[in-house]
């Protein structure tokens, strides 16, 4: 009887998710009525978006505000040469809705920040973190925090890969936990310590693994982990993240409503 819910289109572009009895027309439902934010529409955001559009997330949300350069293309597999220069929000989705025409996308072309992060994200359920720098990841964990938002992060560097999910509904630890402060001149980016373009590829479809487990609530989440992995050794280990009781006390989470 579930079935007459979805449309034939639908049952068949899904059909070989359908048939997995932990997912099923409920679930695809479930998916369809989904509203996924993706912050970066880089490295990572490229393949997290692609399978998100793919598995039929109803409602996506992409918001960059950088162009399409030259160096990008060895890893940020959306776009092409010919995408150069032009803006990568609006792009990626143009490039989506023709993969899924079904689904709503909405594009963002500019950066992120506390001034818009509340106008945009409020009205996603999940929060994906694909950017390339702290002092955004801190205010997406801060606004997840705060607003009880499902936030799946990643990070990625030279042949290294970090993933964490965090349910806030559940009262789980945050990013500033387990990365109270961090010093930016430590920090490792792309541009200067390079990155294998596969890594993303790797890490991104985690990423958007992770999303559609949380979603549906099914398996193993996570939640209060932190997934490490190593390309060039092909190594994964899970390292459990612990919540940092003085959290609230210090207003370690600075962004308000």
């Amino acid at each position: 009887m579930v079935l007459v819910q979805l449309e034939d289109k639908q049952i068949n572009r899904y059909a070989r998710q359908i048939s997995l009895k932990k997912i099923g027309a409920v679930g695809q439902k479930k998916l369809l009525k989904s509203k996924v934010l993706i912050v970066g529409a880089g490295g990572l955001g490229s393949p997290i978006s692609m399978y998100l559009t793919a598995a039929g997330i109803g409602n996506l949300g992409i918001i960059d505000g950088d162009t399409v350069d030259i160096s990008n293309l060895h890893r940020q597999i959306l776009f092409k040469t010919s995408d150069i220069k032009k803006k990568k929000a609006s792009t990626a989705a143009q490039k989506l809705k023709t993969m899924n025409p079904s689904i709503k996308i909405i594009s963002y072309n500019k950066k992120l920040n506390k001034k818009n992060i509340y106008k945009i994200a409020k009205g996603f359920d999940v929060i994906v973190d694909g950017s390339d720098n702290f002092e955004t990841r801190y205010l997406i964990n801060d606004f997840c925090y705060n607003n009880q938002k499902i936030l799946v992060s990643g990070a990625v560097s030279k042949f290294d890969g970090h993933i964490y999910t965090f349910n806030f509904k559940r009262d789980t630890p945050c990013l500033r936990c387990f990365m109270p402060n961090v010093n930016q001149n430590e920090v490792m980016d792309c541009e200067s310590d390079g990155i294998i373009g596969t890594l993303t590829g790797i890490i991104g479809s985690i990423q958007a693994n992770e999303v559609i487990k949380e979603i549906l609530d099914i398996g193993q989440s996570l939640c209060g982990y932190i997934l490490i992995i190593n390309t060039l050794n092909l190594s994964f280990r899970k390292v459990k993240l612990y919540k940092n009781s003085e959290c609230k006390k210090k207003s370690k989470c600075i962004y308000n409503v």
